[in-house]
């Protein structure tokens, strides 16, 4: 099924269909299979989980060799059930009646030379039902561990910041290391796989590693003082390895504690006024420079810092090169995923760090100079980073007369609530509250 789609239009979501999926049941949740291979869908390459936990390589490798494209694969519970399932699906049905197809211009100059792209995402009903089974079955799963841990007391273990011995319960631990050691790791009603948690956390102490800035220091007493006077006696929030292991981040597909927590604290638009609405603006994370770690919500602000820090002048290299849009996009991508890789964007060449990347770039004037060759591929039509803010805020205008490109895409389905989530079993919401 072709679609014609504008890029930037909002992205509507298909309804979802009850019933069985596709006639397949849906393969338990693996427990701890992060060190066996996952296989490709249509291949026989595998792909080690623990050493690609966001499977970026298997992403990759199926845009490259298989012209394939998993939307939103970070909301995927249970990314081995989830291919396994697939996989059989398509050895039984022709692949076309399952996904959506994105036909690029391979060459700007050649209307005719076209390459298709296949794109498989929940706005498939079966898709969407077989995410929301994994989904549901990590929760309850979660959930059972959950309890296991909260009715255990063969718990033994030293505290790890003293010599303090616990036998009985994990929690009783946890509240040790807040009101003695001042150590914030969260409220142990909302942790999960509290053993495991533990074990994290000291590996990171016996390397002499801060828990939040995650600094290595040389000697323990260094490491104490550091914690203390920085006040670093929490774990890092934004280390996305220690999200497992607290339950509010299993509560609904595709948002994690950021996202749950921001909800939380979002005006309730049914009770603002007509004057509090004139006001109220979603801000978000603000857009990030290409080249390094600097963010802005107002992109000209962003611009004039890249054309300062980096001269880089993207409204003169957008005018130059007449880009439209969708090259734009292509160029933003191309440059993310160089830098994402320590390259430079003109002569390939990598680096051991970034400040050399750059200081190669600005010195050989290559980072003002990217070759539409390199980066004017339908490949680069997918963002490198999801969530990419500054493709947000690309400009419409095509400079000078320049038309726009006839491209065919299709949308990415925004995901919905449905009433079947069991996060509407209101006794369930509260024992996890």
């Amino acid at each position: 099924m072709s679609q014609n789609f504008n890029f930037k239009q909002r992205q509507k979501r298909h309804g979802r269909s009850g019933g069985k999926i596709g006639g397949c049941s849906v393969a338990p949740l693996p427990r701890n299979l992060t060190s066996e291979p996952i296989c490709c869908l249509f291949c026989e390459a595998t792909f080690l989980p623990a050493e690609d936990p966001t499977y970026s390589h298997l992403l990759a490798h199926l845009v490259s060799s298989h012209k394939f494209v998993i939307a939103d694969m970070k909301l995927i519970a249970d990314m081995r059930s989830y291919l396994k399932y697939w996989r059989k699906r398509f050895e039984e049905d022709d692949i076309t009646n399952f996904c959506s197809i994105i036909r690029t211009n391979s060459a700007a100059a050649d209307k005719e030379d076209s390459e298709d792209f296949y794109l498989l995402c929940d706005a498939l009903p079966e898709d969407r039902e077989l995410r929301e089974k994994l989904q549901q079955k990590r929760l309850e799963y979660v959930l059972e561990v959950q309890q296991q841990e909260r009715t255990d007391t063969s718990f033994s273990r030293d505290c790890l910041f003293c010599k303090k011995h616990f036998e009985g319960h994990l929690h009783e631990l946890f509240d040790h290391m807040t009101s003695e050691h001042h150590v914030n790791i969260g409220q142990p009603d909302n942790i999960v796989f509290g053993n495991e948690l533990l074990d994290l956390i000291e590996e990171k102490l016996h390397k002499f590693q801060c828990l939040f800035c995650e600094k290595e220091f040389k000697d323990w007493a260094v490491l104490k003082e550091h914690m203390r006077k920085k006040q670093h006696k929490r774990i890092n929030p934004k280390n996305m390895s220690y999200d497992k292991f607290y339950i509010i981040n299993y509560l609904e597909l595709g948002k994690n504690w950021e996202a749950v927590q921001a909800e939380s604290d979002a005006p309730d638009p049914s009770a603002m006024g007509e004057d509090e609405w004139k006001d109220w603006e979603e801000e978000g994370p603000g857009a990030k420079c290409l080249f390094c770690d600097t963010t802005s919500l107002d992109l000209k602000v962003l611009l004039e810092h890249m054309k300062e820090t980096h001269s880089f002048d993207f409204h003169e290299v957008k005018t130059k090169l007449q880009l439209s849009f969708y090259k734009q996009v292509k160029l933003v991508n191309f440059i993310r995923r160089r830098v994402n890789q320590q390259g430079c964007i003109a002569c390939e060449e990598k680096f051991e760090t970034q400040q050399a990347l750059l200081s190669h770039m600005t010195n050989t004037n290559h980072i003002s100079s990217p070759d539409p060759e390199m980066w004017d591929q339908p490949e680069y039509f997918f963002p490198t980073y999801e969530d990419d803010r500054f493709l947000c805020a690309l400009d419409d205008d095509v400079g000078e007369g320049q038309p726009e490109e006839d491209v065919v895409v299709v949308p990415e389905p925004v995901p919905v609530k449905t009433d079947s989530s069991v996060l509407h079993d209101e006794h369930l919401r509260k024992s996890i509250a």
